[in-house]
């Protein structure tokens, strides 16, 4: 499959769409790293932050002001793993680690945007807000149909002057219009949202270095996250029952999102909960219906590990791709 997809829960979108053999688009960060070495630097958080001039430096270099927020240079395993706010100068001494940064602690909207680049060249945006939760999670991520100016415009111009030679996708994310982080990619939690068609337009834009896509019929989508206790061994919910509900009308598609096979403490996740499965829909509460009901599905399913007495608390949502 030219297109590189890690997570056999999001093959779905791919299967049954032609793509040159000899062309390969990368879903995983770790393969953007190892096909586009010459571009391979932005997933250094501290470079990105140094690129917008915001303050920040590693740990062993005292921040002026706080709070900050601190999280790993590098973090290819991605979920914000290792990331907390410091509030005092007493807290980030206790906290200091070996390969981590600070910044500051940005406020406003965390927008995932996905960006077709041509040359340098940005020619079509995709924005997705998120509701978040705490420990790292997030209720739902809205995938917006309308633009956003300030963030395409700030976004834009760092890639003229950062990527002029790339060709793909770009993935940011941003809080309050600050680049937080870059990935080589887009968010393939949920590309079913974007349209008829789009995945056609992402490979002609790898094979071709074209970008052309037809979004007369865009609208607003929903990818609504449930999300269970840590330290319990889940099952996939029965095969019947995951059909029966991706056929509920304004449901594009559901992902169950570990491998039942792998230890629970070997899946990457928020420290908030582990993440069970994903509604991608055209309506909101259809979603959360959805959800409800995979949730029960779980319950009849779910193994305790050793030394846990109690049931798992189902919880909504983590963000994808926030990876």
């Amino acid at each position: 499959m030219p297109i590189c997809e890690a997570d056999p829960w999001r093959m779905q979108y791919f299967e049954g769409i032609p793509c040159p053999p000899d062309v390969n688009i990368p879903t995983e960060d770790g393969d953007a790293w190892a096909w586009y070495p010459q571009y391979k630097w932005i997933y250094n958080k501290l470079m990105i932050a140094e690129s917008q001039n915001l303050p920040c430096a590693p740990h062993g270099l005292d921040p002026s002001f706080f709070p900050v927020f601190s999280k790993p240079i590098y973090n290819m395993r991605g979920m914000g793993a290792g990331s907390r706010v410091l509030r005092s100068l007493k807290e980030y001494k206790h906290l200091e680690r070996p390969g981590h940064m600070w910044m500051p602690l940005l406020q406003g909207d965390h927008v995932s945007s996905d960006v077709a680049v041509v040359k340098g060249e940005p020619t079509w945006w995709r924005h997705a807000i998120g509701k978040p939760l705490d420990g790292g999670m997030f209720d739902y991520w809205t995938v917006l149909a309308a633009p956003n100016p300030t963030i395409e415009t700030y976004c834009g111009d760092w890639l003229r002057r950062h990527l002029a030679g790339y060709t793909g996708m770009i993935n940011f994310e941003t809080i309050g219009g600050k680049i937080i982080e870059v990935h080589l990619r887009f968010a393939d939690q949920w590309p079913d949202l974007y349209g008829t068609g789009w995945i056609e337009s992402l490979i002609r834009l790898y094979a071709e270095g074209k970008w052309q896509f037809d979004e007369s019929h865009r609208q607003e989508g929903y990818s609504v996250v449930l999300f269970g206790a840590h330290g319990v061994h889940y099952q996939h919910p029965p095969q019947e029952v995951v059909d029966r509900l991706r056929h509920t009308p304004h449901v594009s598609s559901i992902q169950i999102t570990f491998h039942e096979e792998k230890p629970p403490k070997d899946h990457s996740m928020p420290p908030g909960g582990f993440r069970l499965a994903i509604v991608n829909c055209r309506d909101l509460e259809t979603g959360f219906e959805v959800r409800e009901k995979l949730a029960l599905s779980f319950w009849s399913t779910h193994q305790f590990q050793p030394n846990r007495a109690t049931p798992p608390k189902i919880l909504p949502e983590s963000a994808p791709e926030l990876r």
